[in-house]
């Protein structure tokens, strides 16, 4: 059929024009007689592209601009309008729901509630607003319906909130002031001109008062209540009382001990806490610890410190956060030997004498004790009223009733155990005072606290010769120092050890520096081993960490306690011995 149209319209063209045929007379045109021309399907270089997605995606846009958006969805591919938004939800009731609530829309019991932008304030104001009048404002609401309630009680009182005084109570408190000014005036009273214009006297501010309370002047004191004068009287007398007692004091608590072990003298005589004879130093080099050895188990709450006992090593104290001192064996049976209950709260620090018969225990009771070793019994008892958190005795053997505590009133203080008398009082630092360490012989010490300083000081005189603090310092909970006495190793909370030398300008050595642990906010002790050629620290995941003196990296870990290693003490005879103590109350022996 194609063939036969355009053969068709072919002689219809000559037909039309014979005279422009005659004219161009063309040899190569067919004549009617000829077979019909073969067409040939054209051809295009452009590549076929499927547009079905294409018009797919196009019918769907033009499809989503006019369909409902589904609250459930999180993602919309084009930009809707507000209509579309806030649009109310379409389709039936649905079948598991009774209010028709689909179970992802429910965030109420009661269906969906949606999250409104108000004020606090607002937010009362409408709420005590309704329950007074019957009526509030609804911020959800669109224009001229945004009241819901009693809308004839909202018409009657003009719309006012419970917040909103009307204009006739402010003309009623107004006559009222009025009238209370003018009772407020003595007739009598003749007033001074000069006074009138003088802005110092009591007349001018009468005249010119603003405010309710200007220019009112205090009234003569009253006599007092029968309930006011027995109140003052026990006030006076309670403060008298405190007054006798030389101000407050700790809590009082009654002073206790327990022996734990077998008998408290051997069959020659010998107590208890002696020193085995055979007791030496196994070698002049310390060496690493590998391997647990012993562990104490007896506190029922974290252990925050440990002391060997000063020389030999074969009895260990401990100071618990239950309250308790405990004394260990460590040489033969391993067990507890005696507890010294004496204070109500946990207790800070623990320091012995030097030949170990007696120690110190100091609690957050704000009590400071001075026990015997041996019997468990408290010698004598001071405080200030306040916490402290750091004690220490001097060191030298002719000084050894002096007793140094750090407070947590910002001040050192320096007892005489003798007399029980105050003698001293460094008061220099702008925090509570962490540590004390003696220095040159003894003749000074340097003290830390947590206004991040150090101050050095003379022993006896309250002045600072040497005062420590930088910008990039932190707080330094802990000081040890180094056997040769040359040196200070400082806990610092910026996960560092820095060393600071001991001589005259108690300079910074920059050179070492001990780090990769983790102390911040903890209070984590420092020690040397005794050669001095190691430093050891516990860090804030229970573990102990050991670095070489010389250069300054890390020997060893050792994985010691669930929580905080809080104190490390290596044992002054058995070179290659630590004890280590944790908030989870153990005290190891590795």
């Amino acid at each position: 059929m194609d063939l036969l149209r355009t053969y068709t319209d072919q002689n219809d063209v000559e037909l039309d024009d014979p005279e422009d045929h005659n004219q161009n007379p063309n040899p190569n045109t067919p004549s009617p007689d000829a077979s019909p021309p073969r067409l040939l399907p054209g051809k295009s270089a452009a590549p076929k592209v499927d547009d079905t997605m294409l018009a797919l995606t196009v019918a769907q846009a033009h499809h989503a601009l006019s369909r409902p958006i589904d609250p459930v969805q999180h993602a919309v591919a084009f930009n809707p309008t507000y209509d579309q938004l806030w649009a109310p939800i379409y389709g039936p009731a649905h079948p598991y729901a009774k209010d028709g609530i689909a179970q992802g829309m429910r965030n109420h019991k009661l269906g969906f509630v949606e999250d409104a932008s108000i004020e606090p304030f607002v937010f009362d104001e409408q709420y005590n607003t309704f329950h007074k009048y019957g009526y509030a404002a609804d911020p959800s609401a669109s224009a001229g319906n945004n009241y819901v309630g009693d809308l004839d009680a909202l018409r009657e009182n003009d719309s006012i909130s419970v917040y909103s005084i009307p204009q006739h109570e402010q003309k009623k408190r107004k006559i009222e002031k009025k009238k209370e000014m003018e009772e407020d005036k003595d007739p009598e009273e003749v007033v001074d001109k000069v006074e009138l214009d003088n802005p110092a006297s009591d007349t001018w501010l009468m005249k010119n008062r603003k405010s309710p309370w200007a220019g009112k002047k205090e009234g003569q004191q009253t006599e007092l209540t029968e309930e006011q004068k027995k109140y003052a009287e026990e006030y006076a007398k309670k403060k008298g009382e405190e007054r006798e007692r030389g101000g407050e004091k700790g809590e009082i608590v009654p002073d206790k001990s327990t022996f734990h072990g077998k008998e408290e003298k051997d069959y020659q005589g010998r107590s208890w806490i002696a020193p085995p004879k055979d007791a030496k130093a196994t070698n002049d080099h310390c060496y690493i610890p590998k391997r647990l050895v012993h562990t104490w188990s007896g506190h029922t709450k974290g252990v925050s410190a440990i002391r060997f006992f000063p020389k030999h090593g074969h009895l260990i104290l401990s100071a618990g956060m239950d309250t308790k001192v405990k004394i260990w064996d460590v040489f033969n049976s391993g067990k507890c030997m005696r507890t010294y209950m004496g204070h109500s709260k946990a207790v800070r620090d623990i320091w012995f004498c030097n030949d170990g018969t007696k120690f110190l225990t100091a609690g957050y009771d704000k009590n400071i004790k001075y026990w015997d070793t041996e019997t468990g019994q408290v010698i004598s008892s001071f405080s200030t009223g306040k916490i402290p958190y750091v004690v220490r005795l001097n060191p030298d053997d002719d000084k050894q009733n002096i007793l140094l505590a750090g407070m947590s009133d910002k001040k050192i203080v320096q007892w005489d155990m003798n007399t029980a008398q105050i003698t001293q009082e460094y008061d220099q630092h702008l925090g509570a005072v962490n540590t004390i360490t003696f220095v040159d012989n003894n003749r000074r010490f340097v003290t830390s606290s947590d206004d991040k300083s150090l101050r050095v000081w003379e022993f006896g005189i309250p002045v600072v010769i040497k005062y420590i603090s930088e910008p990039h310092m932190h707080s330094m909970p802990s000081i040890s120092l180094h056997p040769s006495t040359n040196y200070l190793a400082a806990q610092s909370l910026d996960n560092q050890i820095l060393i600071y030398g001991t001589r005259e300008r108690f300079q910074l050595n920059k050179k070492k520096r001990f780090a990769g642990h983790i102390v911040a906010g903890y209070a984590c002790q420092v020690n040397f081993s005794p050669d001095g050629r190691f430093v050891m620290s516990g860090d804030g995941e229970g573990k102990c960490w050991f670095w070489d003196w010389k250069t300054c990296r890390v020997f060893r870990t050792l994985k010691c306690h669930e929580g905080v290693c809080i104190g490390c003490e290596w044992h002054p005879l058995e070179q290659s011995k630590v004890a280590t103590c944790g908030w989870d109350g153990l005290i190891k022996y590795w």
